[in-house]
């Protein structure tokens, strides 16, 4: 199996990327959601664990797509 320089780079491209979109999603929950999440866990933790759960589940969802999306968009036959 031979890699060549042009996977690696899609490959790190990928991972800058991904990492990047992580990062702001983290930053906007943090941001906007850290009050009412912290509020909510201490007044109601079964909701905020079903809140917890379904942003991590919303957040799996998004990303993959958004990942999927960039790996066809660098797999493109180029014109």
């Amino acid at each position: 199996m031979s890699v060549t320089k042009r996977t690696v780079l899609h490959l790190i491209a990928e991972v800058l990327i991904y990492g990047v979109l992580v990062s702001v999603y983290l930053a906007l929950i943090l941001h906007f959601l850290v009050g009412w999440l912290k509020e909510l866990s201490t007044h109601n933790p079964a909701v905020y664990a079903f809140v917890a759960i379904l942003l991590m589940i919303a957040q799996a969802i998004g990303l993959e797509r958004v990942a999927t999306i960039l790996v066809h968009v660098a797999r493109r036959p180029r014109e």
